[in-house]
């Protein structure tokens, strides 16, 4: 439009006034001062205490306040809080400080594969959090491995392997992780933790639509039995497990790669044993069933 004024974007994190920065091949700038600036600062903490990590009781409201008092500057800080501190938060009454205290110390029992995906490392979501953890099964063998060990890990590619070596090599993350382990947090998996079956062992499933169960039931039920939860469609995906309403773009995707598409009653006879091969490609052989649930895309 004529006379339109041409946006100027910051070249400094208007918080901190660090310089931004972007790192090749990637399209977002943004701030590297992850230590420094209380905007990062508060994203981890916010991270940290999240639904997939720790599952900690709190949220960015409760967060702000814990970081203007000064209370917590680092996840390690959550487990220092008392009942004490929690009250001096705007609104708060015994009954709200004794739920986020109650969830802060349910939290020490959270497996090593979440505390791993908590400790927020670039690039490592939940599901590579989850390889990890399984591959290495503690955080001393993940933090001595070298980066062809790192790459040895399935989809653990460069820029995933880079980071995990840059976090490690850094003295106060090595700091912070020896704080959250005296604070009682797990940093290895139990013994008895693995696959209950390897009826999908080798297999990449990835899940869309309406379930009569919850997309974290389905991630587990495929993890249990061997197999491998994906976001995304590939040439290495085995199935795509179509519940009611799936999305329309990944079934196309799907047809255009030849992907075998799976409903949920076949997804279940498969982990039962009672059916050995799963439909070669096309719709799911029960549409007519409709479970209702959670949308996943």
């Amino acid at each position: 439009m004529p006379g339109a004024a041409v946006p100027v974007f910051p070249d400094r994190c208007p918080d901190c006034g660090t310089e931004l920065v972007r790192d090749e091949g990637e399209a977002k700038f943004f701030c590297p001062n992850t230590d420094g600036c209380p905007t990062q600062i508060k994203g981890k903490l916010v991270h940290f205490i999240s639904r997939k990590a720790m599952n900690v009781l709190a949220g960015d409201a409760t967060i702000e306040q814990l970081y203007n008092l000064g209370f917590v500057r680092r996840p390690s800080d959550f487990y220092s809080l008392t009942m004490e501190k929690l009250l001096q938060l705007d609104g708060w009454k015994e009954r709200s400080a004794r739920r986020l205290l109650d969830s802060l110390e349910a939290s020490r029992k959270t497996g090593f594969d979440h505390v791993l995906f908590a400790l927020g490392i670039r690039y490592v979501g939940e599901t590579t959090a989850k390889s990890l953890a399984g591959h290495f099964r503690n955080i001393d063998a993940l933090a001595a491995a070298d980066r062809q060990t790192l790459l040895s890990v399935d989809d653990i590619g460069d820029v995933i392997a880079d980071s995990i070596l840059d976090y490690f090599s850094r003295p106060e993350h090595l700091e912070e992780i020896k704080r959250l382990r005296q604070a009682g947090l797990k940093f290895s998996m139990d013994e008895n933790t693995g696959p209950k079956s390897a009826a999908l062992a080798g297999n990449i499933i990835v899940i869309s639509g309406n379930f009569s169960v919850s997309r974290d039931e389905i991630k587990e039920l495929i993890e249990q039995n061997g197999g491998k939860n994906s976001s995304s469609l590939s040439n290495r995906t085995t199935w795509l497990l179509a519940g009611e309403k799936p999305g329309p773009e990944k079934m196309k995707k799907a047809e255009k790669l030849g992907i075998p598409v799976i409903g949920e009653e076949e997804f279940r006879k498969i982990i039962a044993g009672d059916l050995l091969q799963a439909p070669e490609s096309g719709t799911p052989s029960h549409p007519e069933e409709k479970p209702v649930q959670l949308t996943l895309f």
